[in-house]
Protein backbone atom coordinates (compact mmCIF):
# COMPACT_ATOMS: atom_id res chain seq x y z
CA UNK A 1 0.00 0.00 0.00
CA UNK A 2 1.36 3.13 -1.03
CA UNK A 3 2.33 6.28 2.04
CA UNK A 4 1.84 9.46 1.04
CA UNK A 5 1.90 12.83 3.31
CA UNK A 6 0.52 16.00 2.53
CA UNK A 7 2.75 18.82 4.31
CA UNK A 8 1.30 22.40 4.38
CA UNK A 9 2.99 25.57 5.70
CA UNK A 10 2.69 28.70 7.31
CA UNK A 11 -1.52 29.60 7.60
CA UNK A 12 -2.48 27.31 5.75
CA UNK A 13 -4.10 25.94 9.07
CA UNK A 14 -6.36 28.82 8.70
CA UNK A 15 -7.90 27.59 5.39
CA UNK A 16 -11.78 28.08 5.45
CA UNK A 17 -11.67 31.44 6.86
CA UNK A 18 -8.64 33.26 5.43
CA UNK A 19 -9.12 34.93 2.02
CA UNK A 20 -11.95 32.63 1.43
CA UNK A 21 -12.43 34.86 -1.95
CA UNK A 22 -8.56 33.27 -3.23
CA UNK A 23 -8.57 30.02 -0.48
CA UNK A 24 -11.82 28.23 -0.25
CA UNK A 25 -14.87 27.99 2.52
CA UNK A 26 -13.67 24.76 3.56
CA UNK A 27 -11.27 23.49 6.12
CA UNK A 28 -8.41 21.57 4.96
CA UNK A 29 -9.57 18.89 7.73
CA UNK A 30 -12.81 19.01 6.29
CA UNK A 31 -11.01 18.66 2.78
CA UNK A 32 -8.21 15.63 3.78
CA UNK A 33 -11.12 13.81 5.74
CA UNK A 34 -13.19 13.71 1.85
CA UNK A 35 -9.46 12.64 0.44
CA UNK A 36 -8.91 9.96 2.63
CA UNK A 37 -12.63 8.36 2.05
CA UNK A 38 -11.60 8.63 -1.51
CA UNK A 39 -8.28 7.22 -1.54
CA UNK A 40 -9.04 4.48 0.62
CA UNK A 41 -6.04 2.07 -0.75
CA UNK A 42 -3.23 3.83 0.10
CA UNK A 43 -2.20 5.38 3.62
CA UNK A 44 -2.91 9.44 3.58
CA UNK A 45 -1.22 10.97 6.56
CA UNK A 46 -1.37 15.24 6.81
CA UNK A 47 1.00 17.85 8.91
CA UNK A 48 1.06 21.67 9.12
CA UNK A 49 3.13 23.95 10.94
CA UNK A 50 4.23 27.36 10.84
CA UNK A 51 7.36 26.90 11.64
CA UNK A 52 10.05 26.36 8.73
CA UNK A 53 12.09 23.90 10.99
CA UNK A 54 9.12 21.76 12.02
CA UNK A 55 8.68 21.34 8.22
CA UNK A 56 12.18 20.71 7.13
CA UNK A 57 12.04 17.61 10.12
CA UNK A 58 9.12 16.70 8.67
CA UNK A 59 11.10 16.19 5.11
CA UNK A 60 13.92 14.53 6.72
CA UNK A 61 11.43 11.62 8.88
CA UNK A 62 9.61 10.98 5.56
CA UNK A 63 12.35 11.52 2.82
CA UNK A 64 13.58 8.08 3.05
CA UNK A 65 10.59 5.48 3.92
CA UNK A 66 7.31 7.27 2.57
CA UNK A 67 6.05 6.82 -1.39
CA UNK A 68 5.46 10.72 -1.90
CA UNK A 69 4.96 13.70 0.02
CA UNK A 70 2.82 16.75 -1.51
CA UNK A 71 3.66 20.14 -0.69
CA UNK A 72 2.63 23.29 -0.14
CA UNK A 73 4.71 25.14 1.86
CA UNK A 74 2.79 28.52 1.56
CA UNK A 75 5.04 31.14 1.62
CA UNK A 76 7.98 29.58 2.31
CA UNK A 77 7.58 28.39 -1.23
CA UNK A 78 9.08 31.79 -2.07
CA UNK A 79 11.72 32.18 0.75
CA UNK A 80 13.32 28.85 2.38
CA UNK A 81 16.46 27.81 0.84
CA UNK A 82 16.41 24.87 3.68
CA UNK A 83 13.37 23.24 2.60
CA UNK A 84 14.68 23.24 -1.21
CA UNK A 85 17.53 21.91 -0.26
CA UNK A 86 15.73 19.26 1.93
CA UNK A 87 13.64 18.24 -0.74
CA UNK A 88 17.13 18.05 -3.02
CA UNK A 89 18.26 15.78 0.19
CA UNK A 90 15.65 12.82 0.34
CA UNK A 91 14.69 9.84 -1.92
CA UNK A 92 10.80 10.59 -1.67
CA UNK A 93 9.47 12.12 -4.94
CA UNK A 94 7.71 15.91 -3.65
CA UNK A 95 5.01 17.28 -5.60
CA UNK A 96 4.69 20.99 -5.04
CA UNK A 97 1.50 22.38 -4.97
CA UNK A 98 -0.43 25.49 -4.63
CA UNK A 99 -4.19 26.28 -4.18
CA UNK A 100 -3.89 29.62 -6.18
CA UNK A 101 -2.35 30.68 -9.43
CA UNK A 102 1.10 31.89 -8.02
CA UNK A 103 1.63 33.64 -11.38
CA UNK A 104 -1.28 35.66 -11.59
CA UNK A 105 -0.38 37.09 -7.89
CA UNK A 106 2.45 39.75 -6.33
CA UNK A 107 5.67 39.03 -8.31
CA UNK A 108 7.73 37.70 -5.43
CA UNK A 109 5.10 34.59 -5.46
CA UNK A 110 6.49 33.67 -9.25
CA UNK A 111 9.84 32.30 -7.62
CA UNK A 112 9.77 28.90 -5.64
CA UNK A 113 12.73 27.77 -3.93
CA UNK A 114 11.09 24.00 -3.82
CA UNK A 115 10.53 23.56 -7.94
CA UNK A 116 13.68 22.87 -9.01
CA UNK A 117 13.79 19.73 -6.50
CA UNK A 118 10.23 18.76 -7.02
CA UNK A 119 9.12 16.19 -9.00
CA UNK A 120 6.51 18.41 -10.54
CA UNK A 121 4.68 21.33 -9.57
CA UNK A 122 0.51 21.79 -9.38
CA UNK A 123 -0.74 25.17 -8.86
CA UNK A 124 -4.11 27.39 -9.47
CA UNK A 125 -6.55 24.51 -8.96
CA UNK A 126 -7.65 25.01 -5.69
CA UNK A 127 -7.91 22.46 -3.22
CA UNK A 128 -8.43 20.04 -6.53
CA UNK A 129 -4.49 20.85 -6.60
CA UNK A 130 -4.04 18.45 -3.92
CA UNK A 131 -5.82 15.64 -5.20
CA UNK A 132 -3.93 15.78 -8.27
CA UNK A 133 -0.89 15.94 -6.92
CA UNK A 134 -1.77 12.70 -5.06
CA UNK A 135 -2.88 11.07 -8.59
CA UNK A 136 0.51 11.94 -9.94
CA UNK A 137 1.89 10.20 -7.48
CA UNK A 138 0.03 6.73 -7.36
Amino acid sequence: MKKLIIINGPNLNLLGKREPNIYGSLTFTEFFEAIKEKYKTITLEYFQSNIEGEIIDKLHEVGFSYDGVVLNAGAYTHTSIGIGDAIKGIETPVVEVHISNTFGREEFRHQSYISPNAKGVILGFGLQSYELAIQSLI
